[in-house]
């Protein structure tokens, strides 16, 4: 499984396995608490649900499920929620198109991986073909 470098500065708050719907929505609902107790808006709470959504989706969808890792720490002098998405999926193949502005598979909600970037402060992925893909996206407070 592909992964980023651990931030040792950060707390981590759980770690999720998804391998159902059911899954995709505990989990989501698990990252909106989280948001709520760091005194995220609601409009904070909501994006970062919505980005998480995508991620879960996709991982469920094209590699079958995956594992969430769910932090909080310091990055970049911000108090910041981490959602790191892993997978063994097929990987994507064309990730510079994947993160393309109108590039649609079929399958998602809408937003695609540019959409759910937009929504989060920071954006990582990294993807190997027949290995997987990770994501790790953050929310400031």
């Amino acid at each position: 499984m592909l992964e980023f470098p651990y931030n040792t500065d950060c707390d981590l708050l759980g770690k999720f396995k998804i391998d159902t719907e059911y899954d995709i929505v505990t989990v989501r609902q698990v990252i909106r608490q989280y948001a709520k107790d760091m005194g995220m808006g609601i409009v904070d709470q909501t994006r970062i649900t919505t980005a998480v959504s995508e991620l879960f989706r996709n991982m469920y969808n094209y590699a079958g499920g995956g594992e969430v890792l769910i932090e909080r720490g310091e990055v970049e002098s911000h108090n910041a929620l981490i959602v790191t998405c892993m997978d063994q999926g097929p990987g994507i193949e064309n990730l510079e198109l994947a993160m393309s502005d109108g590039f649609t598979s079929g399958q998602g909600m809408g937003y695609g991986l540019p959409g759910t970037k937009r929504l989060v402060d920071r954006f990582e992925i990294q993807s190997v073909l027949n290995e997987g893909t990770t994501v790790r996206i953050m929310k400031w407070k």
